[in-house]
C-alpha cells in the first residue's frame, strides 16, 4: 500500500500547486543547459517554500500559507495525446520495481507473517524456504511501511500528466516567467518578444492549449546571468532598467554558474536535482519539441499494446476477454525487455534520451551559493509577484461576485447566511440529465466562483474555497451541467478534509456522486480516477480501509488494465491493514491484481503479486489454488527469461499431491517439460539437476549381489537361494544367521570370530546395513528402486541406469587407487545395465531392476539414477489455448518429449538409541546398502535338486539326487550343509553304498540295503552292530553342520558332482519349510570374504501314515531258554492312520528292529504262519518281542532285525540309521550329563545323590524300536511301492512311547477313533504355573515306583502236585524263590512270608495254605547278583493256590536314609493241589 513519508494533508496539498509557465530564450536556455539542466528543471527542487507566508483575504483577515510549492513548467501548445500519457504511465511503473537490498517488512495478520517488500518474490514462492529467516516483524511502527513506490509514481505521473481542462482552473497558469540572459545584444528588446510571444500564445485563436487562469496573466521578467563569463557590470545596469520598467516587483537579477566546468576533482557539490528529474516526463518541452513522436497513427496500430484504455479510439490491439487469463502476450518479442510491451519507437525515444543525464551529474558550474541565490529566487518570486497577483485576483473575482449578485457583503459573509437558511433538496444524479457537454461562456458568474474557489484552494484557503465550491456546486446543478458539478463536490471535498481544526465531517458521499458522475455521466475515466486516488487516501488516513477498498476495486473495469491492477493491489494491501486483517481477501485481490498486471503486459509486477499471494495459499491444502498460481508465476518467470524460477515453480506443481484431472495435470507436466530443455540447452556442461518425477522411495531400494536364479529344468529343481522377488521375514532371516553362525563356528572349532559378519545377498530397510556389504567381482549388482508416479498420466522413462561411483583398490596388495568419477570410469571397470524404456501408468508403483557389473576391485558407491523424463500423450489443448500459440508452440510431438535428468538415492539410516546421548538427541546411524565393495574373485556354487519330491508320508524314505555345480573360475573346498532339520535328509554314512549311481537307475529300486532271508527261519532276531560315530553322532561337531561327501573334498571350476539324498518325512503331518545353507569356502584366502552360503527352503507336504506305540515289560522269568540272563517283553502297536488322500492302498510291516547298546529284540512272541502283516485302513496290529541284554562292549550300538517279509532290511547300514540316529540325536542332547561338580557339598550328600541315580536307572531302559514299512500306492493306473520306517525311543520300564510328537492333553486311553477328534480339539486350558527351577536336576528322593524295582522276584515250583491226604494230612511242596537284583549296587532284601488278613479276600485266596520254617528273611545280594532261597508251602486239603504271597522289601546297602520299599510282585503263581 502506497505510505508516503509526507502526510496525506502535504499530499492533497502537492496534488494541485500553482503552475507557473516559463518561457526562455536561447541565450538563456544555452547558460542553464551548460548545468545539463533546462530553466524548469533547474529551479524545480527549490520550488517549495521553506518558511511561512501571510496574505489577506477579502475580508481583510490574515491568513497563513505553510510549505507552498509552486510548479515552473515549460509552455507546452500542445495538449498530451492519450497514447503518450499511457506510455508514461506504463514507463513508470515498469521502471519503478522494488529495489535490492532493502530491509524486508513484515504484516503480520493472525496466523500469517506476510512479507510485503521487494523479497516477497523470494520469499513466497516454493523454492524459497527460508525466507521467514529475512523478514523483520515491526512492532514499533504505527503504520505498517509496506511501500508501493511503483503506484506513487504512477499516481504522481498521473496528476502531473492530466491535461488542463474548461470546467475546472486548477491546471490553468497563474503567472509566466520571461527569462532572458544578460548576455544578450539587448535584454529588453529580448524580454519584449518573450512578452508579446506569451501574449499570443494566450489571446490568438491560434493556440487552445495551455490554458490559463485569468487574462491578465503575471508576467514576471528575469535577468539570467552567468558569472563565470558574463560582465557583472553590465547585467547589473541592465537589472537597474529592467526595475524602472517593470517595477521592483516584477523583475529579478539571477546569478549563476559561479564556477567553471573545471571545478576540483575532490569538490562534492550536492545533486539536488536526480530525484525530481524523472526519465520521462510529459511536462518536459524538449520531449514534445526535441523528439519527433508519433504514437497515434492508423498504419502504426498493428505494433502497439495497449497500456491503458483512457479512451476509446483503438490505437492499439484490444483486451481480448474470450482468452484464458494466463495466456501470453504473444505478439510481444520476449527477448525485448523483461515488462514484455514492444511500442513504436520515436527517433530518438524518451528513455534513451534521458539515459545520458542519468549518467551525467547536474549543476556542475553550480555551487552552494548558486543554489542559494536560486532558492531566493523562487522566494523572492512568490513574495512579491505570485502571492500578491493571487491575492489581488481574489479580491477582484469576489468584487465581481458581489457586483453581479447586487449583494451588500462579501461572498465570504453571504455564503453564512445562505447555509443557514432553509436548503433545496438536490435532485439525485440518476433524475438529472445527461447535460455533460453543457458549457459556460468564460466571463459566466458561476466560473467565476469556481475561478476564485481554485485560487483560494492553490493558496490553501480551505474554508473559502469550500464556500466557492459548495455554491458553484448548487448552480451547477441547477443548472444540469454535471461535469462542473462533479468537480466542485470532489473539490469541496478535499477542501472540508484539509479545514484545520475539522469543523465538519469529510463528505465521502460528494466524493462517490463526483465519481459515479465522471464516470457515469461524463464518460471521463482520468477525472473518475483522480477522485478515487484523493478520496482513498483520504479514508485510509482515517483508518477507513473497508470503505477504501471498495472505492478502488469500484472504479476497476476492462478499458486499462494498467489502472486496474494497481488500484485492485491497493484494495489488497486495505484488506491486510485492517483492524482486524483479511489475509484472504488480500491473497485473491493480489492474484486479480496479478492477473490484470500481466495483461497490461507488466510481467514483473505480476510475477511478484503472485508471490505475495502465495504466501497465504501455500501450506494450506488449496492444492487446486497452490497448482493455478504455481503456474502462472512458472510462466511468467519464463516470459522474464528467469527459467530456474520457472523450473522451480513448475516442478513444485507436479511434486504435490495433485487433485488436477489428468488432462491438466498432462499440461502442467509438458509445459515443465518445456521449460525444463531450455534451461538444459543454456547450462550445458554442469551436473545433471534433480528431476521431481517419479517420486522415489529410497527406503524402499533393495540391493541384491549376484546372478538370478536359474529356472527349473524338467525334474531338475534349482536351489530357491534368494532373489528380489520374496518377502523379507525377520524370523526366516534370523534362522538363516544362526545356520550361518553354526557352520563358522564349526569350521572354526566352535569359536564364531570377532569379524563375522552374516552374508547378505539381499540388502533392504530391514536389513542390518551398518557395515559395507560385500560383492564379487564380475557378478552383477542390481538395485531396485521403487518409482511412484503421482499424477493420473503415465510417465516414460527412457534410457534408464544407475549413477555410480568407483574408486579401484587392490585389497590383496593394499593398493589404493584413485577415485573414477562417471564418465572418466568406462565400462572397463563397471557395466551398467541401461533400460531403454520403463512406463509407469498412473498413480502406479513400480520397481525397476538395474544392474551393474563391476570388473574390478574396489569401493563401489551408487549415487542415484539418470534417466529422460518424458509423457507418452500427444499435444492437447490447454485450457481452451491452441498449443501453436505462446509457450507451447511447436514443442510438443506425438509421441511425447523428454529431458535429461537424475534423482539421488539418499537413504537415512536407523535412528541410535543405545547411549544416554543418542537417546536424548535425534541422531541416525549409517546405512551402506548402497556402497558394496567389491572383493577378490570367488567360487560360485550352484545347487540342483534331481527327483526331489514335494509330498511325503509321515516317516516314508524317498531317496533323491543332489548335482552340485561350480560355475565360477576358482575351485571351491570345504562344503558343507547346515540345516535345523537334520533328522530330513542324510548323504549316507561311511559305510553308504553309493549305488545305483545316477537318478534313472534307481526308480525301481528300494532305498534300503537288503538281503535275501530264509523264508523257512522263525521270526529271530538277525544282529549288526555299528558306531554313532560313522553316522555323524557322538562326535563334537553340532549334528546340524553336515560335510558333503565330495570326490576330493573339492569341486573344480566348470565341475558337477551328483550325490544321493535320502529323505525322511516329518513325523507330523502338513506342511514343513526345512531351510538348507551350504556353506563352502576358497582354496585361496581372501581378506574380505571368507566363505560364502547358497540358501534352499524345501517345502515338503506329509500325510499320515502309521500310528506305533511301544511299552516294555519285565519278564517274569529271569533267564531265558538259552540261560542268557536279563529279558523283557516290547509290545508295539501300529496303527493305519492314512486318511487316503495319498492313494495308499495298505501298509506292510516288513521288518521290527531294535537298536541299542544294552538291549536287543531276540524274537517274536506271537508270530503267526502268515509272516506278511497287512494293515488296511484304521486297522491296528500289536506285536510282541521279547528282548534280552546285549554282551558286547558299550561302544557300538546294537542292531536287531526281525523280518517279517522275504528281504532283511541291514539297519546298521544307511539310510535306516542314518535316520535313527538322528532322531536320537535329540533326545541324546536332552540327557543330562551329571558330574562331580558340586565339590563343596558333604561326602554324604554326594553318596546319597548315586545312591538316588542307582536307583532311578533300575527302571530306565535304553532301547529304540525301528518299525520299517512298505505301502503300495495307485497312481495313473501304476501302482508303486513306497519305503519308510518309525522310531519309537522307550526310557522307562512300563511307561508307553510314542513315534509321534505328543500334543497337550493327550490321554493314553483314547480309543483309535478318538485320534482325529485328539488333534482338533482345542487344548484345554490350564491354570498357569510357576516353578522355581532346581539346583540340579537330580530329584532329592527317589520316587517309590523308582524304590520297587530294585529286585525282581519269581518262583519256581511244580505246577500240579499229586499227595494222598488219606494217608497223610499236610502236603509239603518244595518252593524256589529266586531274588535278582537289578541295580548296580549292593541291596538290603527282606522276606516276609507271613499272610496279610487285612481283607476277607485275602483269606478266601490263601485258604489253609501257609508257609513252613522262618517267617522273615533278612538277605544281602550283590550287584546283579541272583540268590536262591528254598521255601516249603504246606497243604491241608486239595485245590489251586496262589503261591505269590512273599512279600519282598529292599533298600540300597549303604543308604541309612531310605526306608525298605517293597517290590513289584509278579504275576499269579497258581498250584494245584490234587488228592492221589
Amino acid at each position: 500500500m502506497a505510505q508516503r513519508v509526507q502526510s496525506v494533508q502535504e499530499f492533497l496539498q502537492d496534488s494541485f500547486v500553482p503552475l507557473v509557465a516559463a518561457l526562455c530564450s536561447e541565450e538563456a536556455e544555452r547558460i542553464t543547459r551548460r548545468n545539463n539542466l533546462g530553466f524548469c528543471e533547474l529551479v524545480k527542487p527549490f520550488c517549495r517554500l521553506t518558511s511561512e507566508v501571510q496574505m489577506r483575504d477579502p475580508n481583510n483577515q490574515l491568513h497563513v500559507i505553510k510549505n507552498l510549492k509552486i510548479a515552473v513548467n515549460n509552455i507546452i501548445t500542445q495538449p498530451p495525446q492519450p497514447g503518450a500519457i499511457r506510455k508514461l504511465l506504463n514507463d513508470v511503473v515498469s521502471i519503478s520495481q522494488p529495489a535490492e537490498g532493502l530491509v524486508a517488512n513484515v504484516i503480520t495478520a493472525g496466523d500469517y507473517d506476510l512479507n510485503i517488500s521487494d523479497r516477497s518474490v523470494k520469499a513466497s514462492v516454493p523454492w524459497y524456504s527460508n525466507w521467514k529467516d529475512t523478514v523483520m516483524e515491526l512492532n514499533t511502527s504505527t503504520f505498517y511501511s509496506v511501500t508501493t513506490p511503483w503506484f506513487e509514481s504512477y499516481r504522481e505521473s498521473f496528476l502531473q500528466s492530466m491535461p488542463a481542462s474548461d470546467h475546472e482552473f486548477l491546471n490553468h497558469y497563474v503567472a509566466c516567467m520571461l527569462v532572458v540572459s544578460s548576455s544578450e545584444p539587448d535584454p529588453v528588446e529580448q524580454f519584449l518578444k518573450l512578452s508579446q510571444e506569451q501574449h499570443r500564445i494566450q489571446h490568438s485563436n491560434e493556440y487552445s492549449y495551455p490554458k490559463w487562469f485569468i487574462p491578465n496573466t503575471l508576467k514576471y521578467y528575469v535577468l539570467l546571468h552567468d558569472v563565470s563569463v558574463g560582465e557583472e557590470q553590465r547585467a547589473d545596469s541592465t537589472y537597474e532598467e529592467m526595475k524602472q520598467r517593470y517595477g521592483t516587483q516584477g523583475c529579478y537579477l539571477l546569478k549563476i554558474n559561479s564556477r567553471g566546468s573545471n571545478r576540483g576533482v575532490d569538490e562534492q557539490i550536492p545533486d539536488p536535482w536526480s530525484q525530481y528529474l524523472q526519465k520521462n516526463s510529459i511536462q518536459n518541452q524538449e520531449s514534445y519539441e526535441d523528439v519527433q513522436y508519433t504514437v497515434i497513427s492508423n498504419k502504426d496500430t498493428d505494433h502497439l499494446i495497449p497500456l491503458d484504455g483512457l479512451d476509446n479510439v483503438k490505437d492499439g490491439l484490444p483486451n481480448n476477454f474470450k482468452t484464458h487469463p494466463l495466456q501470453l502476450d504473444h505478439s510481444s518479442d520476449t527477448s525485448v525487455g523483461f515488462d514484455g510491451t514492444d511500442y513504436l519507437k520515436p527517433a530518438a525515444s524518451l528513455h534513451e534520451s534521458k539515459k545520458p543525464s542519468t549518467l551525467t551529474p547536474h549543476g556542475a558550474c553550480l555551487t552552494l551559493t548558486d543554489h542559494d541565490r536560486i532558492r531566493q529566487f523562487i522566494q523572492e518570486f512568490t513574495f512579491r509577484g505570485l502571492l500578491p497577483h493571487i491575492e489581488k485576483t481574489i479580491r477582484q473575482l469576489n468584487d465581481q461576485l458581489i457586483s453581479r449578485k447586487g449583494l451588500s457583503r462579501s461572498l465570504f459573509s453571504a455564503t453564512k447566511k445562505w447555509f443557514s437558511g432553509s436548503k433545496v433538496p438536490e435532485k439525485s444524479i440518476n433524475e438529472l440529465k445527461n447535460t455533460s457537454g453543457l458549457l459556460y461562456p468564460p466571463e459566466a458568474p458561476e466560473l467565476q466562483i469556481r475561478k476564485m474557489a481554485d485560487l483560494c484552494f492553490l493558496v490553501q484557503h480551505y474554508e473559502l474555497a469550500y464556500s466557492c465550491y459548495h455554491t458553484a456546486k448548487k448552480d451547477f446543478l441547477n443548472d444540469q451541467a454535471m461535469l462542473y458539478a462533479a468537480g466542485a463536490l470532489e473539490m469541496a471535498a478535499v477542501s472540508v478534509f484539509l479545514q484545520p481544526g475539522a469543523p465538519r465531517p469529510y463528505p465521502a458521499h460528494y466524493m462517490d456522486t463526483a465519481i459515479q458522475t465522471y464516470r457515469d455521466i461524463c464518460k471521463n475515466m482520468m477525472l473518475a480516477e483522480r477522485c478515487v486516488l484523493l478520496s482513498a487516501e483520504i479514508l485510509k488516513s482515517q483508518s477507513k480501509y473497508s470503505d477504501a477498498a471498495a472505492l478502488l476495486i469500484r472504479l476497476t473495469s476492462e478499458d486499462s488494465d494498467l489502472r486496474s491492477a494497481l488500484l485492485l493491489e491497493q484494495a489488497a494491501h486495505c484488506f491486510i491493514n485492517m483492524k482486524s486483517p483479511m489475509v484472504r481477501k488480500f491473497a485473491f485481490h493480489m492474484i486479480l491484481a496479478g492477473h490484470r498486471y500481466s495483461k497490461a503486459g507488466q510481467k514483473k509486477h505480476a510475477l511478484r503479486c503472485y508471490c505475495q499471494a502465495m504466501q497465504v495459499y501455500k501450506g494450506k491444502g488449496w492444492s487446486l489454488a497452490e497448482d493455478h498460481i504455481n503456474f502462472t508465476i512458472g510462466r511468467q518467470s519464463f516470459t522474464l527469461r528467469q527459467l530456474d524460477n520457472a523450473v522451480s515453480a513448475f516442478r513444485h506443481i507436479l511434486i504435490n499431491d495433485s487433485k488436477q484431472p489428468a488432462t491438466q495435470q498432462g499440461a502442467f507436466l509438458r509445459e515443465y517439460l518445456y521449460v525444463y530443455k531450455n534451461v538444459s540447452q543454456l547450462s550445458t556442461g554442469g551436473p545433471l539437476p534433480q528431476l521431481p518425477l517419479p517420486y522415489i522411495n529410497s527406503s524402499a531400494t533393495r540391493v541384491f549381489f549376484g546372478h538370478d536364479r536359474r529356472p527349473a529344468e524338467g525334474e531338475k529343481q534349482a536351489a530357491t537361494h534368494i532373489s528380489l522377488d520374496q518377502e523379507y521375514d525377520c524370523e526366516t532371516s534370523q534362522q538363516w544367521k544362526e545356520l550361518e553362525e553354526q557352520a563358522v563356528a564349526v569350521v572354526n572349532k566352535g569359536i564364531i570370530p570377532s569379524n563375522f559378519q552374516q552374508t547378505q545377498y539381499c540388502l533392504s530397510s530391514y536389513s542390518d546395513n551398518s557395515r559395507f556389504p560385500l560383492a564379487v567381482v564380475e557378478e552383477p549388482v542390481t538395485v531396485e528402486v521403487a518409482f511412484r508416479n503421482p499424477l493420473k498420466v503415465p510417465l516414460l522413462l527412457t534410457d534408464l541406469s544407475l549413477l555410480w561411483k568407483f574408486q579401484p583398490k587392490d585389497f590383496s596388495a593394499k593398493y589404493n587407487g584413485e577415485t573414477k568419477e562417471l564418465g572418466t570410469c568406462g565400462n572397463d571397470m563397471v557395466g551398467a545395465e541401461v533400460i531403454a524404456e520403463f512406463l509407469i501408468n498412473s498413480e502406479e508403483t513400480k520397481m525397476a531392476r538395474l544392474k551393474l557389473f563391476p570388473h574390478q576391485t574396489g569401493e563401489l558407491h551408487i549415487l542415484g539414477v539418470v534417466y529422460n523424463l518424458g509423457t507418452i500423450q500427444s499435444t492437447a489443448m490447454l485450457d481452451g489455448i491452441d498449443p501453436c500459440i505462446g509457450l507451447q508452440a511447436g514443442k510438443f510431438v506425438s509421441n511425447g518429449m523428454s529431458v535429461r535428468g537424475r534423482q539421488d538415492l539418499e537413504i537415512q539410516g536407523p535412528r541410535l538409541n543405545n547411549t544416554k546421548e543418542e537417546k536424548t538427541s535425534i541422531k541416525y546411524g549409517p546405512d551402506r546398502r548402497l556402497d558394496p565393495i567389491i572383493t577378490e574373485e570367488m567360487p560360485l556354487l550352484e545347487v540342483f535338486f534331481i527327483n526331489f519330491p514335494t509330498g511325503l508320508l509321515c516317516g516314508e524314505i524317498r531317496k533323491a539326487y543332489v548335482e552340485f555345480v561350480n560355475v565360477s573360475m576358482c575351485p571351491l573346498t570345504g562344503l558343507k550343509v547346515v540345516s535345523k532339520r537334520p533328522e530330513f535328509f542324510t548323504f549316507g554314512g561311511n559305510n553308504a553304498v553309493l549305488t545305483p549311481l545316477s537318478p534313472s537307475a534307481s526308480e525301481n529300486c528300494s532305498a534300503y540295503k537288503t538281503v535275501v532271508t530264509d523264508p523257512t527261519s522263525v521270526c529271530s532276531a538277525m544282529t549288526s552292530s555299528a558306531s554313532s560315530v560313522d553316522f555323524g553322532v557322538g562326535t563334537k561337531n553340532q549334528l546340524e553342520v553336515i560335510d558333503v561327501p565330495l570326490p576330493d573334498s573339492v569341486l573344480l571350476p566348470g565341475a558337477s558332482v551328483q550325490l544321493p539324498m535320502w529323505l525322511r518325512g516329518p513325523d507330523e503331518e502338513g506342511v514343513h519349510e526345512i531351510n538348507f545353507l551350504f556353506y563352502y569356502e576358497s582354496i585361496k584366502k581372501h581378506s574380505k570374504m571368507c566363505h560364502r552360503v547358497l540358501r534352499h527352503t524345501a517345502v515338503i507336504c506329509t500325510s499320515r501314515s502309521l500310528n506305533v506305540r511301544a511299552t516294555v515289560c519285565r519278564s517274569n522269568a529271569l533267564e531265558d531258554e538259552k540261560g542268557e540272563g536279563d529279558n523283557m517283553l516290547v509290545f508295539v502297536d501300529v496303527e493305519n492312520i492314512n486318511t487316503s488322500e495319498a492313494g495308499v492302498k495298505e501298509f506292510h510291516i516288513v521288518q521290527a528292529s531294535s537298536n541299542s547298546k544294552h538291549w536287543k529284540l531276540q524274537k517274536s512272541v506271537n508270530h503267526s504262519e502268515d509272516r506278511d502283516i497287512k494293515l488296511a485302513n484304521r486297522e491296528k496290529g500289536k506285536l510282541c518281542f521279547k528282548a534280552v541284554r546285549c554282551k558286547n562292549t558299550i561302544d557300538n550300538y546294537t542292531f536287531a532285525d526281525i523280518v517279517f517279509g522275504s528281504e532283511q532290511i541291514i539297519s546298521s547300514t544307511s539310510p535306516c540309521a542314518d535316520f535313527f540316529f538322528r532322531s536320537l540325536s535329540s533326545e541324546l542332547k536332552r540327557t543330562p550329563v551329571h558330574g562331580n561338580t558340586h565339590t563343596s557339598q558333604g561326602a554324604a550328600k554326594q553318596s546319597f545323590d548315586e545312591a538316588v541315580r542307582l536307583i532311578q536307572k533300575c527302571s530306565e531302559v535304553d532301547l529304540n524300536i525301528i518299525v520299517l514299512w512298505k505301502a503300495y500306492v495307485v497312481e495313473d493306473n501304476k501302482q508303486l511301492i513306497l519305503e519308510g520306517q518309525h522310531h519309537v525311543v522307550l526310557h522307562t520300564v512300563g511307561k508307553e512311547a510314542f513315534s509321534f510328537p505328543q500334543k497337550q492333553g493327550f490321554k493314553k486311553n483314547l480309543g483309535n477313533s478318538d485320534w482325529e477328534d485328539l488333534e482338533q480339539e482345542p487344548p484345554e486350558m490350564v491354570l498357569l504355573k510357576f516353578f522355581r527351577p532346581e539346583s540340579t536336576p537330580v530329584p532329592a528322593r527317589p520316587s517309590p515306583e523308582q524304590l520297587s524295582n530294585l529286585i525282581k522276584t519269581s518262583l519256581h515250583y511244580p505246577e500240579s502236585f499229586n499227595h494222598p491226604f488219606h494217608l497223610k494230612s499236610l502236603c509239603l511242596v518244595p518252593v524256589t524263590l529266586l531274588l535278582s537284583n537289578c541295580s548296580q549296587a549292593d541291596v538290603d532284601v527282606i522276606i516276609d512270608l507271613r499272610h496279610k488278613t487285612t481283607s476277607p479276600e485275602a483269606l478266601e485266596i490263601h485258604g489253609s495254605f501257609t508257609w513252613l520254617g522262618q517267617t522273615q528273611y533278612r538277605l544281602h545280594i550283590r550287584s546283579q547278583e541272583v540268590y536262591s532261597l528254598q521255601l516249603t508251602a504246606c497243604f491241608v486239603h486239595t485245590g489251586v493256590y496262589n503261591l505269590g504271597t512273599p512279600r519282598v522289601f529292599a533298600k540300597l546297602a549303604d543308604q541309612v536314609t531310605l526306608f525298605e520299599t517293597s517290590q513289584q510282585n509278579s504275576i499269579p503263581a497258581l498250584i494245584i493241589i490234587n488228592n492221589t
